[in-house]
């Protein structure tokens, strides 16, 4: 037998299983590459969940507002539930505070946590998602007032009314 002679069913000593130990590293290289990219991919949906969160419930608060502003009669009066917001049938012809209620993008529906107002009715809403928020240290818009939170059920969109200017004095 000659030297660098192939024989069938033997294995040349030379190689001794580079190309399976190279295989493997390049697997473990992408699996963890994939493992970065999943990571980043999954915090920019949570970031996007998150201004979902933060633009339907100042679009709530508005509702709530506009609702509680538009009171007719001396008495403010809050709605009684978020359906109310689409449908307000207070006055002779319907107004819509809100097209239809957003769904909560944590939960993915309409269930928001209810923030009772004073007196009887509805004053806020917040998710009940249970996840941490990326924003920890306080949310915007400034507004709305949200502060550090662990979970996204902490922060409460609530509408609060201005206080009642007091009457004008008249001056001869």
């Amino acid at each position: 037998m000659r030297t660098g002679e192939f024989l069938p069913g033997r294995r040349c000593r030379t190689q001794g299983g580079f190309t399976l130990v190279a295989l493997l590293a390049a697997l473990a290289l992408l699996a963890l590459a994939t493992h970065q990219v999943m990571a980043v991919v999954s915090q920019q949906a949570q970031r996007e969940r998150e201004a979902d969160l933060l633009r339907s419930g100042a679009d709530i608060v508005r509702a709530i507002g506009a609702y509680h502003e538009r009171s007719p009669g001396a008495v403010k009066q809050w709605p009684w539930s978020l359906e109310e917001l689409t449908n307000d049938r207070r006055f002779v012809s319907l107004l819509r505070h809100l097209r239809r209620v957003p769904l909560d993008p944590f939960t993915r529906t309409d269930d928001w946590g209810i923030v009772a107002a004073p007196g009887g009715g509805i004053a806020g809403v917040y998710s009940k998602g249970q996840a941490r928020p990326i924003r920890a240290a306080g949310a915007e818009p400034a507004e709305l007032g949200l502060g550090s939170a662990q979970h996204y059920s902490e922060w409460r969109f609530i509408y609060k009314p201005a206080p009642d200017s007091p009457p004008m004095e008249h001056k001869p």
